[in-house]
């Protein structure tokens, strides 16, 4: 899940006025840029995904396969979205709100998608929507006191999760998918130290604000 920060700072262009620069607000960028459609792009690309999925029955390798290519270009277009709005001062409340939700819309179709098709076990989705609607929940509960920022303990769940619902997706059998559960594994875990991890966070921030 790519950050979009409240500010962007640009360095100065060379030749410009020394020292000076273009400091950007949310407000100020127009919500038509290349950054925002992306992600916009991502969202649209979730129901074709879930579609090419259950093409077949959802077993079909070149199905199979079709869809994993689906959710690695969505994947990319995350971190493509993300830079591109922090390196050219992109960054617009409508990024900042329409990025987590295209992340959790990929991730938590597929997730829905690969249980469905008894590939996933529903318990490895619980868990992980379970922490993403907690999280969520726990940020509006304390924004009257301030932000809790995303960490790279948050960033590293998202890739790893990525990564582990691409090779669930792809028709693999034998010790590959003894990897892909490994991994998937690995996600859960990271899943569930961050949810902890961002509780304490809400914790610690509700009790500062009220001493």
């Amino acid at each position: 899940m790519s950050a979009q920060p409240d500010d962007v700072v640009l360095p100065a262009v060379e030749g410009g006025p020394a020292g000076v620069a273009a400091r950007m607000r949310p407000g100020a960028v127009s919500a038509w840029n290349i950054a925002n459609a992306l992600t916009v792009l991502r969202i649209v690309v979730v129901p074709v995904f879930v579609a090419v999925l259950f093409v077949a029955g959802g077993h079909e390798a070149q199905w199979r396969i079709a869809a994993t290519v689906l959710f690695a270009l969505a994947a990319v277009t995350d971190l493509v979205d993300g830079e591109l709005a922090r390196r050219y001062g992109l960054v617009t409340d409508f990024g900042k709100l329409a990025d987590p939700i295209a992340d959790k819309a990929l991730i938590g179709a597929a997730l829905v998608g690969l249980s469905a098709l008894g590939d996933l076990p529903w318990w490895v989705t619980i868990v992980i929507w379970a922490r993403e609607i907690s999280v969520t929940a726990l940020r509006l509960a304390v924004l009257r006191h301030g932000v809790m920022p995303a960490g790279r303990g948050g960033k590293l769940k998202t890739a790893t999760q990525s990564l582990a619902i691409a090779l669930y997706l792809l028709p693999l059998s034998g010790l590959p998918r003894t990897a892909a559960w490994l991994v998937m594994l690995a996600a859960v875990a990271l899943t569930v130290a961050t949810g902890l991890d961002y509780a304490l966070q809400a914790w610690r921030l509700a009790r500062r604000s009220a001493a």
